[in-house]
């Protein structure tokens, strides 16, 4: 069994760097159907944006995000090389709309390269090699962390990662000024814990979404005509 860092001014660090809006995956791009949702009308206040992404969250992309991760970090400690395989299998599965499927796998890659440039590791290098059609983001997080952090700390960190990234697209879709893009982070922290302690006690079987609107709005976002992001 490999174990997770348990030393905090180690495994801290790594969170805060890796699920920053600055690490080099290309989140800004992505909109997760939001850019469609305001131009149709649907998401117009702050109040609408933490809404929209505490859906993500909860029964969404995020959700079945968190949950992979959680079963890929589970696998590399316990060194189960076909739980890993298989839930980087689903993961590639699992995304209902081709943008959601390209943001995943984009972010995915990007996040696996530059980890492994920056910080080499034989066991992650040989899980990148077994996985050539690349890995969903979620899979690629979760297999990084879990020799260098704690579960609960990956999860958090990526619940709040995902909402953060979505706040800032709202904030310039909508428009918001950045206090109001604050605010609504703000009211979905409560949120985001409670989702965190189910993502912790859940099983593989359990990802998955019901998010019928937003896959909608990313179904209508593929051809809309003028757009600032990629999903």
């Amino acid at each position: 069994m490999r174990m997770p860092m348990t030393d905090e001014g180690e495994w801290l660090p790594l969170l805060l760097t890796w699920l920053s809006p600055s690490y080099p995956v290309g989140a800004y791009s992505y909109s997760h159907g939001l850019e469609w949702a305001v131009e149709q009308g649907e998401v117009l206040s702050r109040d609408d944006l933490a809404e929209y992404v505490g859906a993500v969250l909860e029964i969404g992309g995020g959700w079945s995000d968190l949950v992979l991760a959680a079963a890929a970090w589970r696998a590399v400690v316990a060194e189960r090389r076909d739980e890993l395989a298989a839930a980087a299998e689903l993961a590639l599965a699992l995304r209902p709309t081709s943008e959601f499927a390209l943001e995943s796998l984009q972010q995915g890659m990007a996040f696996a390269a530059t980890t492994s440039a920056a910080w080499p590791d034989d066991a992650y290098a040989a899980f990148r090699g077994d996985h050539p059609e690349g890995l969903a983001y979620a899979i690629a997080v979760g297999a990084a962390c879990a020799t260098r952090a704690p579960l609960r700390a990956m999860l958090v960190a990526l619940a709040h990662s995902i909402a953060a990234n979505l706040v800032s697209a709202g904030v310039r879709l909508i428009p918001l000024g950045q206090t109001d893009g604050q605010r609504a982070l703000a009211a979905l922290h409560p949120k985001i814990a409670v989702i965190v302690a189910r993502a912790m006690s859940s099983t593989i079987e359990e990802a998955g979404s019901s998010t019928v609107a937003i896959d909608l709005f990313s179904m209508r976002h593929e051809t809309q005509y003028t757009r600032l992001f990629r999903s």
